[in-house]
């Protein structure tokens, strides 16, 4: 187990080795938690969490209709192609 201090300016420094296997990097934001064993530390959460519900039909678009999977596997050689003939692969 290793060991930390309180700083004058009431901050704490993580061990490298905790924020290396937790990937937490400069500007990682927490939440604390004061609990009855100590202190909770987690990383915030970028976004709140939603349903798809309470996302769908968010995105605009100017199609009239869905294109269905047909139609895009038939897009896709076609686009290839195009692409091939412009010289790009």
């Amino acid at each position: 187990m290793e060991t930390t201090r309180l700083s004058t300016k009431g901050q704490i420094i993580l061990p490298k080795a905790i924020r290396t296997s937790r990937a937490w990097g400069p500007g990682t934001e927490f939440t604390v938690e004061e609990t009855k064993e100590g202190i909770l530390l987690r990383p915030a959460k970028p976004f709140p969490a939603t349903t798809v519900d309470e996302v769908f039909g968010c995105l605009k678009t100017d199609r009239r209709k869905p294109v269905t999977l047909a139609e895009m596997e038939a897009a896709i050689p076609k686009e290839v192609r195009a692409r091939h003939a412009r010289g790009r692969y």
